[in-house]
């Protein structure tokens, strides 16, 4: 069963709906537990939440993604845009292009590149744009993904592997474009719960034998941000103060360019909208989305959705501009997938279908299409850019 990481197509209430782990990767997460529940007795009673998603996510060689599981596709644990074909990268490469030509070149910075499908796809569309860039910079921390990454380059774009390089840290001036598709969205968040008596902040203890949620009385810098949102008792949420930081410190780098991130979530007033009472926290094991990041832990993937309007804030607060936010499916028909479909040759009945349907997956309102949003935020670079044409969402955020 194909499922991005919003829409799985199998709910899973509790532990119990969930396939069970084999015997390997029960003891790989019962040693990553008691590396959490060291952290635990350490720190006294329990440690922040985001402290814990953190852990379970990319603790040294014991995290989701930091250990050799597999997670893209439909032998993993979800699907992502890149890994359903070619046809995202090649209308990423619309805008890649202009601005790469807008600054007279640069390079591309990819940060947290998955399985390199895109890395691989996009420079090969590049290439047939005549718009290489100088260089292909990925970002990332986890060993295992960085060997897939240059598996997936040597298998399908060999001849452009020379000008791909890794990075475990940012650079210290770039200019170009920097891409990130769903990054923000596995950044550790910190949780939060409006009680009758303020805000709360969620930490996690060791009890009974099992991880559990406890809290305590919310940090300063949570406690503001709360408060500014005038949120009735009983309302429980996220905020993901690493993704403001992370936007901060790319822009402290990016002497010109565009910071161009792709992920799914909303402009404030709908991310913490009345309704919305429990947050966006979810995780992903085996093509099951479920609410309980207190399991699993290390074999399951834990996200929650991006708050565009405090990406924006963070951007324009450290001197970028932004230059647009839309919906992922008008971003896409504004690079032109509607050309790029044209050229599929019906009579090729597999390919055109294969292409059909990623077009259904990328852009439906029920798929990818509306909940994934794209925002971009650049420095030196003036002209409007493909893909923010067809609908402009600014006065949204």
């Amino acid at each position: 069963m194909n499922s991005s990481r919003h829409n799985d197509q199998t709910a899973a209430p509790d532990a119990r709906a969930l396939p069970p782990p084999g015997a390997e990767e029960q003891a790989h997460s019962e040693q990553l537990a008691c590396r959490v529940r060291e952290e635990i007795m350490q720190a006294g009673d329990a440690i922040p939440f985001s402290r814990f998603m953190e852990l379970a996510l990319y603790a040294p060689g014991l995290g989701y993604y930091a250990a050799g599981r597999h997670k893209f596709g439909a032998a993993g644990d979800f699907v992502t845009a890149p890994e359903l074909g070619p046809l995202f990268a090649r209308c990423l490469a619309r805008p890649c292009r202009q601005i790469l030509e807008a600054l007279a070149g640069g390079e591309i910075l990819e940060a947290g590149a998955g399985s390199g499908a895109l890395a691989a796809d996009l420079l090969l569309e590049l290439e047939s744009l005549g718009c290489l860039p100088t260089r292909y910079a990925i970002l990332e921390l986890s060993a295992e993904l960085h060997a897939r990454q240059a598996e997936t380059l040597m298998r399908r774009a060999p001849h452009l592997l020379p000008r791909v390089y890794w990075l475990d840290a940012l650079p210290e001036g770039f200019r170009g474009v920097v891409l990130a598709n769903e990054l923000l969205d596995a950044m550790p968040v910190e949780r939060f719960h409006v009680g009758p008596d303020g805000v709360r902040q969620l930490h996690v203890a060791w009890q009974n034998d099992r991880f559990a949620w406890v809290e305590n009385p919310a940090e300063a810098a949570i406690r503001d941000r709360v408060a500014s949102l005038a949120l009735p008792p009983g309302y429980t949420s996220e905020i993901n103060l690493r993704a403001e930081a992370w936007v901060r410190s790319m822009a402290d780098v990016l002497q010109a360019g565009v910071l161009l991130l792709i992920d799914y979530g909303f402009p404030r007033a709908e991310f913490y909208h009345p309704q919305r009472t429990d947050g966006t926290l979810m995780c992903h094991y085996r093509h099951r989305a479920h609410d309980n990041p207190l399991i699993l832990i290390g074999l399951q993937d834990i996200t929650a959705h991006v708050d565009f309007t405090a990406i924006a804030a963070a951007g324009i607060g450290a001197g970028l501009r932004l230059l647009g936010y839309t919906s992922q499916a008008a971003f896409l028909i504004g690079c032109g997938l509607e050309q790029l479909a044209a050229e599929s040759d019906p009579d090729n009945v597999r390919r055109h279908l294969e292409l059909t349907q990623q077009i259904k997956k990328l852009t439906l309102p029920h798929e990818m299409g509306e909940l994934y949003k794209v925002i971009a935020l650049g420095r030196g670079v003036e002209e409007p850019l493909p893909g923010f044409t067809v609908q402009d969402r600014r006065g949204r955020l």
